[in-house]
């Protein structure tokens, strides 16, 4: 009889409300906003290096995540095992293809994925082009992806 592997118990995540939940994207989408990393012309500074400024905001996300992290885990036992439990992936040829589309699209349409619908709010019309790339990256992965996973 082969040993059983050993994988991470699953968790309920902690419930939030739906309200809590819209005005968490609202302010992340106001933040946004404010910050310009919805500009195109800020975004296509970032990659030229010669604004830091994006720089900076991509910074305090990471560090906000990471307290908020912390803190969950703190709060909610259960959380903190799962995400114990969670495994590095390795990095492969088709990781490094992968964060080379997604960079490439990034640039391409002078938009974080994430800001896209910050975009729609202000009224940019540009985002439905980039919208519209994301839906046919999604397709293209799903498609490709099963293919990949049998190799």
């Amino acid at each position: 009889m082969a040993p059983k592997k050993k994988t991470a118990k699953k968790t309920a995540a902690p419930q939030v409300p739906a309200w809590a939940l819209i005005l968490f994207g609202t302010l992340f989408g106001y933040f946004l906003s404010k910050s310009r990393a919805t500009d195109f012309d800020t975004v296509l500074n970032m990659f030229l290096f010669t604004d830091t400024q994006l720089y900076g905001v991509i910074a305090v996300a990471v560090i906000v995540i990471a307290l908020g992290l912390f803190i969950l885990g703190r709060k909610h036992k259960a959380f903190a095992a799962q995400v114990k439990g969670w495994d590095n992936p390795p990095l492969d040829r088709k990781r490094l293809i992968g964060s080379f589309v997604f960079g490439a699209g990034w640039a391409l349409a002078g938009i974080c994925p994430g800001a896209v619908f910050t975009q729609l709010g202000e009224g940019k019309l540009s985002a439905l082009f980039a919208l519209a790339g994301l839906f046919v990256g999604v397709l293209v992965f799903l498609r490709v992806a099963p293919k990949l996973l049998k190799k």
